[in-house]
């Protein structure tokens, strides 16, 4: 079996679905299908969610509608037989009703934009359903709250959805396409619950490692994963083939076409996942294996929203203990860095999520002087940079020569070469590593 996950521009519009549901058929074998929500529908689920929670009755009822309209035009347009439909817009007034039930309810916030915003999803897979059932495919809707769970800490049950969506699949034997939700899922205490932003590729990932596929495919709008950002450099080229760690590198530091724990699981089954153009089918697309990672760099990303922070140690030299302090107070704020460099008196780092910025150098303050600059971005560069593989480390400076370095992180891993610039100089960046490397 064969998992094919598509993003909400694939499944955007009533003629995207359409093509989705040609690209599905003409998948040979058997497949599960994980869609994400049409695209606009999460962040106006979310819109919606705040005016729930912000008591603002009358604009929630007014965007409500305004959905509601918008998916019954989806439906006349996507549906040909009167039957189905009646029976979809009796879905959407359904799944709209219980949105509204939110609307003066008591629970916790959180829990009422999870309960709102998985709502798309469910809709999505319910049209495509109906469309792939009109047109005669063999078809079974599965309900993601069917099996896909995660524990306490938020992190997936995998024996758990192993175990269920097997049943599932053995259960129906004669049925060629399985269609599911990505993104939402059930928490330890049963109620809906998500895998966070982008948590689509990582259900599509989960399953595939689950079911140990023979392959997950993730459709997007890109034509696989460039060797540079296209919206800021031209003439870029998708890579034909990327290992797991260039593409869990890029991946983490920004490139936009995978979630970054989507290649997490597929890793670990050594599932293969390719990379592919929902509106550009014919073409080869990315795939990404376990193989042998070529000299040099590869690929290069951009991670913007970063914030560096140095901490200088009081005294000369680093006392025993001084690095312990520092990662246990970003520990307690639970918030990850992204990278870290150090000298004899001092270690820099970077953060990507400033929640809890103040409090952080408060506590940081207490055992050494803190520097913070923000305005950040990290570019990272994936391929091999083995000790013995000089060239590339040169070619790298040389085309940065005009522009200012913030920090430099190279030996955590062979694949991987990270620096920090200011922001306003990412284009130029890219552009002069462009045509320095490639």
């Amino acid at each position: 079996m064969k998992v094919l996950k598509f993003g909400g521009t694939s499944v955007g519009s009533p003629k995207s679905i359409k093509e989705v549901a040609n690209i599905v058929r003409n998948v040979e074998g058997k497949k599960t299908v994980v869609l994400s929500a049409m695209s606009g529908t999460t962040n106006s689920l979310h819109e919606v969610a705040d005016h729930i929670i912000n008591y603002r009755e009358e604009e929630a009822n007014d965007l409500i509608n305004d959905l509601v309209a918008k998916y019954v035009d989806v439906v006349t347009e996507l549906l040909e037989e009167k039957t189905n439909q009646n029976e979809a817009i009796a879905l959407i007034s359904d799944r709209f009703e219980f949105i509204r039930e939110h609307i003066g309810i008591e629970i916790p916030s959180s829990q009422i934009e999870k309960n709102i915003v998985a709502q798309g999803e469910v809709l999505s897979t319910n049209l495509f359903n109906f469309h792939l059932k009109e047109t005669g495919a063999s078809v079974l809707l599965v309900s993601a709250f069917d099996f896909m769970a995660i524990d306490e800490a938020n992190e997936p049950v995998l024996s758990k959805i192993t175990e269920e969506y097997g049943k599932i699949v053995v259960a129906n034997p004669a049925t060629e396409i399985f269609v599911t939700q990505g993104y939402i899922c059930n928490s330890h205490t049963g109620k809906i619950d998500n895998l966070k932003r982008g948590g689509s590729d990582y259900s599509a990932s989960l399953i595939g490692a689950a079911i140990v596929a023979e392959e997950i495919q993730i459709w997007t709008d890109i034509d696989g994963m460039h060797n540079n950002d296209p919206r800021f450099v031209e003439n870029t080229f998708s890579l034909k083939e990327i290992s797991f760690d260039e593409a869990a590198e890029l991946a983490y530091f920004g490139a936009k076409i995978l979630h970054p724990q989507s290649v997490i699981p597929a890793r670990k089954a050594n599932v293969p996942v390719l990379l592919k153009n929902t509106f550009e089918p014919d073409a080869p697309g990315t795939i990404i294996k376990n193989c042998k990672v070529p000299d040099g760099v590869r690929a290069i990303a951009a991670k913007d929203g970063i914030t560096a922070i140095k901490i200088k140690s009081f005294r000369m030299l680093m006392a025993y203990g001084f690095l312990k302090g520092v990662f246990e107070v970003f520990e307690k704020y639970k918030t990850s860095i992204d990278m870290i460099t150090t000298s004899e008196v001092a270690v820099s780092v970077t953060i990507d999520d400033t929640t809890h910025l103040k409090e952080i150098v408060a506590e940081l303050q207490e055992i050494g002087s803190v520097e913070v600059d923000t305005d950040l971005t990290i570019v990272c560069l994936a391929g091999d940079f083995s000790e013995q593989k000089t060239g590339s480390n040169t070619a790298i400076f040389s085309s940065l020569s005009n522009i200012p370095v913030r920090m430099i992180s190279y030996g955590g891993s062979n694949y991987n070469v990270s620096l920090v610039i200011n922001t306003e100089n990412k284009k130029k960046a890219l552009v002069a590593l462009n045509n320095g490397l490639f």
